[in-house]
């Protein structure tokens, strides 16, 4: 290990020392056992981030539904029995309008925040950072379920709270792909992401199973619980997250090399470094590992300053030369080549993704003969094949080093996938759910691939030379403007069921994946076009 040691969390320092005591005579490690941590932690932060932001799809189906004809359970108090379904101001024709407000009051502030989230990200401790943001955040998904059992019907109440979750949800998104951006290098990155991803599925497939349990039940309870939950998970993050491998001694990923010098031509003025992934070097015919930057080695040798996987992302001059430490601003960011595209796309793509992700358990049940439980069930998954989508998608770009064209296929394949589903979801449940399981697959693929391993690399463009403090503040353009179209998705989901019906949505969803695709046709057309020139040479 090299490097100062920071702000090392307590609970790290705990293991240390319990490991150090039990293995006082063995030399540790300890970088593979951060990176595992790194993964679990920030795998089980953004879970939650997701979980919380799932109950409010489930409980729709309950908050906008008529009492008549349905009974409740027995353990509900009698005096309380004619608030446990149709709840003011949700009671009326309206309600999918008004439910829609709600999602658009998170959306659209989690879309405005995010663009500052990802500057103050660059900034400050990440540690702090996420874990004071998750226990915001589990505070407001809370508060929103005390709603029903201190009988709470103002509609201003659900907006603010609502609203105020989006804002401090914007903490996670940043936070965890940097920290992930932190501690891994290119090697398999749309692969590690690809998994790692499946975070976002797994939150939502919780937070369904965990609302669906007490919907009929005390719908209060599908907020609180994952809001408690939520909080927990906050304080681990607090107590284990390192953000930075500089903070506990470890060398970063890629960025140095070592370059092999012998050592009758080494001077005084060569710089040595044993770092915690260099070679250890003994014997008298030893040579020299000198640590260079990958700056210095691309200067010095052509043929290596090109070392992403997306071939769209080589051959660009330096645009920002400022010195490693300081954090770049939005606009540098945006001169990034692929930034405008990949966050047009994403728009398009996270507008039919959050609309199945509030909108698919009500349209379920509205569509089909399906009850409230078993339609949340249902919407299970379309998160499940969300997960297969995430992994092929980092897969195919891995392996082709194509990642605008891996987004362009699973788009293409997604708009037909839809047209199906629409029309054909009654005719069996076999049939459902292959088709969702399916719908998953190809609408979260790309949306996933974007919002990491593209995020990451753009994040780390050779463009910026010296500088590494671009991916919170390029992750966040980038998932901000998705953000944007997430909030519009469900908005106009819920304007657009309630005067035009459903199959005018599923129209609305299949225009969006067919622009999300055309966006990205330029990025495309240059990924083809080095593809055939390293082909012919």
């Amino acid at each position: 290990m090299s490097g100062q040691v920071k702000d090392v969390p307590c609970g790290i320092q705990c293991l240390r020392h319990v490991c150090n005591s039990c293995c006082a005579q063995q030399h540790i490690n300890w970088k593979p056992w951060h990176q595992a941590g790194i993964l679990v932690i920030t795998f089980l932060a953004y879970t939650c981030y997701h979980l919380t932001r799932k109950p409010i799809s489930v409980v729709k189906n309950i908050l906008s539904q008529n009492c008549s004809g349905i009974s409740p359970s027995s353990d509900i108090p009698a005096n309380d029995s004619i608030h446990w379904c149709d709840w003011v101001p949700f009671d009326t024709d309206d309600a999918p309008a008004l439910l829609g407000l709600l999602d658009s009051s998170f959306l659209f502030a989690y879309a405005a925040a995010m663009f500052l989230s990802g500057f103050i990200a660059e900034r400050v401790n990440l540690r702090y950072f996420l874990s004071l943001g998750m226990i915001a955040s589990g505070i407001s998904c809370y508060l929103f379920g005390i709603a029903r059992p201190y009988n709470i019907h103002s509609l201003w109440y659900f907006i603010l709270v609502q609203a105020a979750g989006g804002i401090f949800q914007t903490t996670g998104w940043p936070g965890v792909v940097t920290v992930m951006g932190n501690w891994f290098g290119k090697s398999k990155r749309g692969f590690i992401f690809g998994v790692w991803n499946s975070h976002t599925s797994l939150g939502n497939i919780l937070g369904s199973l965990i609302a669906a349990k007490y919907v009929e039940h005390d719908w209060g309870l599908s907020f609180m619980v994952p809001g408690a939950i939520m909080g927990l998970v906050g304080f681990v993050v607090f107590l284990f997250l390192v953000p930075n491998p500089t903070d506990v001694g470890c060398s970063p990923p890629n960025s140095h090399v070592y370059r092999k010098i012998e050592a009758s031509n080494s001077s005084d003025d060569d710089v040595y470094a044993d770092v915690g992934d260099g070679p250890h070097i003994t014997g008298e015919d030893r040579v020299i590992y000198r640590c260079v930057y990958r700056e210095q080695v691309a200067v010095d040798d052509p043929n290596n300053s090109r070392s992403e996987s997306s071939p769209m992302l080589s051959g660009h001059q330096r645009i920002y030369s400022a010195s490693q430490d300081s954090a770049i601003g939005f606009v540098g960011a945006m001169k990034i080549p692929g930034v405008i595209e990949y966050s047009l796309s994403l728009f398009f793509a996270k507008l039919v993704s959050y609309t199945f992700l509030y909108w698919l358990p009500l349209y379920i049940a509205a569509s089909t003969t399906y009850g409230t439980t078993l339609s949340a069930y249902l919407s299970v998954l379309f998160d499940v094949g969300g997960i297969v989508g995430a992994i092929a998608a980092g897969v195919l770009s891995d392996y082709s080093g194509m990642s605008a064209l891996t987004c362009v296929i699973m788009f293409g394949l997604t708009f037909p996938t839809l047209f199906i589903y629409d029309y054909v979801r009654n005719t069996s449940l076999g049939v459902n759910v292959i088709l969702l399981l399916l719908a998953g697959l190809l609408v979260n693929g790309p949306y996933a691939l974007i919002t990491t391993a593209v995020s990451t690399e753009l994040g780390t463009h050779p463009s910026l030379g010296d500088n590494s403090k671009a991916l919170a503040t390029v992750t966040a353009i980038i998932d901000g403007t998705g953000s944007i179209g997430a909030a519009v998705g469900p908005l106009l989901a819920g304007l657009i069921s309630r005067w035009a019906g459903w199959h005018n949505v599923f129209y609305m969803l299949m225009a969006s994946d067919l622009l999300a695709l055309l966006l990205l046709s330029r990025l495309v057309y240059s990924e083809l076009k080095l593809y055939m020139q390293r082909r012919v040479f």
